[in-house]
């Protein structure tokens, strides 16, 4: 009852500022501004990031049904626009600003990504008929102890819900013991695998299994890479290597470094391909080209404190994968990858873990066949989940 009154005090006192996006979050702008016409479907992300790993799912939706597309972010809105995709700015949770959005487009399945979740979004969808879809949500235990204060606005919102599709069993757990019906479950779905997962790489070249790929490196990883691939060359000859530097304005300097070991790079930049026995991948936008030609991969920002880079568009391509010992952004990602063989840490003699592996392509395809199955088994199906949105909005 508290939020209801807050809610609808914020949106009486916000009309008369009405211009310009927030026009747009209180649905008092014109309807000519890329969303016209009425979707069977509105779905929301909060952002770009949840968007993008949405898009097998927004993709599959958009060719079978009229769809509004809604963002927390301008920035989400206009990179969906800039698809051609219907696209606008979300309604404020405000009874007047969501009584507006349903008058206009008139859905009949709401679908949400991950976990955003609204009292009066919720409140109004359910009285308007609107049956509700969560795909990939999240909850984790520390905001499941939020929640659990809040008893009030959860349960309700919960109980509302007609389909959910948690990222992981933790998730699941956590939010049915906040009040989400068992009835409502859906097979897991994780958003940001998804789209990796639905890679289906071409025939593999010839020269493959000999092709080591550095993918996305920093400042600070080409040294010991180049000398770890050298050490690797001499025990292994007709060794191939392709090195990708995240950035490619560092190219001038990574080349003056392959130069001084000896090595002469072909550079894409100059029209040169996976074909060259060293490459020197300056360019952007082909890092899947460059999976598909290397079976080993060493994913970047692991050999220097940055993080990592995501291993799953590797492991999509059934690269083996190597990485350093800076994982941080992805450390449960790597752990499950090593659990299932599919990835190894480059020990300080680097240049003996590429030998042993270069020289045995059987392993090498095994640990990338592992990765590609365990990305595939976490991303799940999004099949079923997508017939049952359709289903929810009468197709």
């Amino acid at each position: 009852m508290i939020y209801r009154g807050a809610s609808w005090l914020a949106g009486a006192a916000l009309r008369p500022l009405a211009s310009g996006d927030l026009a747009e979050r209180l649905v008092l702008d014109r309807r000519d501004t890329g969303s016209q016409g009425k979707a069977l479907i509105w779905l929301h992300g909060a952002s770009v990031g949840e968007l993008m790993s949405a898009r097998p799912v927004i993709d599959a939706l958009a060719a079978k049904a009229p769809l509004i597309i809604t963002a927390n972010t301008t920035t989400g809105r206009d990179l969906m626009r800039e698809r051609g995709l219907p696209a606008r700015l979300a309604p404020l949770d405000t009874p007047q600003a969501l009584r507006r959005f349903l008058a206009r487009f008139s859905p009949r399945v709401a679908v949400t990504l991950e976990n955003e979740l609204w009292p009066m979004r919720s409140a109004y969808l359910a009285r308007a008929g609107v049956r509700q879809v969560m795909i990939g949500a999240r909850m984790s235990e520390r905001s499941a102890r939020n929640w659990a204060r809040l008893p009030g606005l959860i349960r309700p919102m919960l109980a509302r819900i007609d389909g959910l599709s948690a990222q992981d069993e933790g998730s699941e757990t956590r939010l049915m013991r906040l009040g989400l019906p068992e009835s409502a479950l859906l097979g897991r779905l994780q958003l940001k695998l998804l789209a990796a997962a639905q890679t289906r790489p071409g025939p593999a070249p010839e020269t493959r299994a000999r092709t080591i790929l550095a993918a996305s490196t920093h400042e600070g990883e080409d040294g010991p890479i180049l000398d770890a691939f050298m050490a690797a060359r001499r025990q292994t000859p007709g060794l191939r290597l392709i090195l990708a530097p995240r950035h490619p304005v560092r190219a001038e300097s990574v080349a003056a470094q392959m130069a001084a070991r000896g090595l002469l790079p072909a550079r894409r930049s100059e029209g040169a391909d996976e074909t060259a026995p060293v490459l020197l991948a300056d360019s952007l936008g082909e890092m899947a080209r460059w999976y598909s030609a290397a079976g080993i991969c060493i994913t970047g920002g692991s050999l220097v404190p940055k993080g990592g880079h995501t291993p799953w568009e590797p492991a999509a391509h059934a690269c083996a994968l190597l990485h350093g010992p800076h994982v941080s952004n992805f450390q449960q990602d790597y752990a499950l990858l090593h659990a299932a063989g599919a990835a190894e840490t480059l020990s300080a003699d680097a240049g003996a873990t590429l030998t042993r592996l270069a020289g045995d392509p059987d392993l090498a395809a095994a640990m990338g066949r592992n990765a590609q199955s365990l990305l595939r088994s976490r991303a799940g199906d999004a099949g079923p989940l997508i017939d049952t949105i359709l289903r929810h909005a009468g197709l």
